[in-house]
């Protein structure tokens, strides 16, 4: 009794762990938990960074730089004690004279070696010119204000606020495909479910079959020879039925996959237990230019041929002026304002720059007609992408229509497939019919099935194929 009581408790937490999951379940856990995505989030966050890092340079910069250099020396301004020669001032001549040394003997200047001998000197001692500076500080608070510079402060603020808008577009982009591929993987889960079913119901099928003949044979109206190509049948059937399970099995793990969860999550589809999908053609009318302004990679593209178009700019602005006002606090120490005193002293300061570039032998010139030929070149990048996607349209139109028209006719095929094994079953129970013909009739019923069910899986892919191209997807 305990181990029914354990069973039935087992049993019962597999059927809660099997959620059921719709569509929308898959891609709303597909977009929280693709790593693309979510790198295609941070590559949005990291653009708007830099578009506010581009607007700060329209704001004055804030700057303090500061330095020590140990020197082992110190700084002597002459090599030795100076004397220097005095005058003083002539009433006679109304100017000042040197204070020479009068020879007695002649009453004139006396002079050495050629040289006058002044009277009086001014001593210069080599001490007091010799400074200390082992220890050498200095610092400055800047403050510089562009004023114009060529354009390029703007030209940045656009290329930064488009690369903001080229990381959406992009984000977008990588949505849509994620959810084209959690599509296709959950339609191909349903696909399987459902030929999973038709194999068994085939096993069913063919298994009554080679129940019915077994009796036959006891009672001699069948030979061995017929059921042994109904127990080959059989044994056909039970190995296709093992390849449906085992690839349903890996079809959900893929799918698992897609969404984020562990591959062995257990899921029970919304849409598997089906026999049709209900599926009605959707108009395929469309207006290119309306295509062209709802496809990401197209605006992304646009966006693209903007930001070159900008780099011109940026290219361009180096061959302008470039005008900024600028001011500073600096102190030092020693105080090369008051004598080298061993202390800090400060001034401040106020001034212009201005840079005009003059001749770079071509190079600023090129460097611009290289930044314009980047541009053409997006330029063709985006009319050829327009080109391709109307011919890419057009397939997916015409695959669409094609896909609905097989399906239609499968379903026509699948209602002559039901007659015929009636028709075959009653006419071999009656005597009248083989078991070969039983058997192709059985065979045949299994093919117009499993085409039904690819014919309607590919209508639903090629019209979510046919919104994808054209921009019309919803999610």
């Amino acid at each position: 009794m305990r181990n029914v009581v354990l069973i039935a408790l087992c049993a019962i937490s597999m059927m809660a762990s099997a959620q059921v999951v719709t569509l929308d379940s898959c891609r709303n856990m597909a977009l929280r938990n693709n790593k693309e995505i979510q790198q295609a989030g941070l590559a949005i966050e990291k653009a708007g960074y830099q578009r506010k890092e581009a607007a700060a340079a329209y704001l004055p910069q804030f700057d303090l730089t500061a330095g020590y250099i140990y020197n082992s020396r110190k700084v002597s301004l002459i090599k030795e004690d100076q004397m220097l020669p005095t005058k003083s001032f002539n009433l006679q001549t109304g100017s000042y004279d040197y204070n020479l040394v009068i020879d007695p003997r002649t009453g004139a200047p006396l002079q050495v070696d050629g040289q006058y001998v002044p009277s009086t000197v001014a001593l210069l001692p080599k001490s007091g010119l010799t400074y200390n500076i082992h220890n050498l500080m200095g610092g400055a608070l800047t403050v510089t204000q562009p004023i114009y510079m060529g354009g390029k402060i703007t030209a940045m603020n656009q290329i930064t606020d488009l690369a903001q808008q080229l990381a959406r577009e992009m984000r977008e982009s990588k949505v849509e495909d994620v959810i084209y591929n959690v599509d296709a993987a959950y339609w191909q889960v349903v696909s399987l479910c459902a030929k999973q079913k038709l194999a068994r119901s085939y096993v069913e099928l063919v298994q009554k079959l080679d129940d019915d003949v077994k009796v036959m044979v006891g009672e001699g109206v069948a030979t061995r020879a017929n059921q042994l190509a109904v127990d080959v049948k059989l044994n056909e059937a039970n190995v296709d039925l093992t390849k449906v399970d085992n690839g349903v099995t890996l079809s959900r793990m893929l799918l698992a996959q897609l969404c984020g969860l562990p591959v062995n999550t257990a899921m029970t589809l919304a849409d598997e237990g089906r026999d049709d999908l209900d599926l009605a053609i959707m108009p395929t009318n469309y207006n290119l230019d309306e295509v062209y302004d709802k496809r990401h990679d197209v605006r992304s593209l646009e966006l693209a041929t903007k930001i070159f178009d900008q780099q011109v700019k940026v290219a361009r602005s180096e061959m302008m002026p470039k005008l900024a006002a600028v001011a500073a606090l600096h102190a030092t120490n020693p105080n090369s304002y008051d004598g080298f005193e061993n202390r800090f002293g400060a001034a401040f300061s106020v001034g212009a720059t201005l840079r005009v570039p003059l001749w770079h032998w071509g190079g600023l010139s090129n460097k611009v007609k290289a930044a314009q030929v980047e541009a053409n070149v997006k330029r063709l990048e985006l009319d050829d992408a327009k080109e391709k996607i109307a011919l890419q349209i057009s397939q997916a139109a015409f695959r669409y229509q094609e896909a609905f028209k097989t399906l239609e006719a499968t379903k026509a095929n699948l209602t002559q497939a039901d007659e015929n094994m009636r028709i075959a079953g009653i006419a071999f129970k009656e005597g009248m019919g083989t078991i070969d013909e039983v058997l192709a009739a059985q065979t045949a019923w299994l093919k117009a099935n499993s085409e039904k069910i690819d014919a309607e899986i590919n209508v639903q892919l090629t019209r979510e194929y046919l919104d994808k191209v054209m921009g019309t997807m919803t999610y």
